[in-house]
């Protein structure tokens, strides 16, 4: 998942994350902002976070909703 601090979607996403107990790697785009250019380099667009599953699919400012279907789709919860 690339995001940032002061982006709430992506708090909102990482809390879910967590909450579901759903291992994942956090780019965290303030601390490498090099990292912002693959982020948008994989989704067209500048809009975090931006989430990418196993299956090299990927979300851009996913709502809670769609990031449980994905993950029920993937099998990981």
């Amino acid at each position: 998942m690339f995001g940032a601090a002061w982006c709430g979607d992506c708090r909102r996403t990482k809390k879910q994350l967590d909450s579901l107990g759903v291992a994942y790697t956090y780019v965290d785009l303030e601390a490498d902002p090099a990292a912002a250019d693959v982020a948008r380099d994989i989704s067209g667009r500048t809009n975090i976070p931006v989430v990418v599953y196993p299956d090299a699919s990927h979300q851009v400012e996913p709502s809670n909703a769609d990031v449980e279907s994905k993950l029920r789709e993937l099998a990981l919860i």
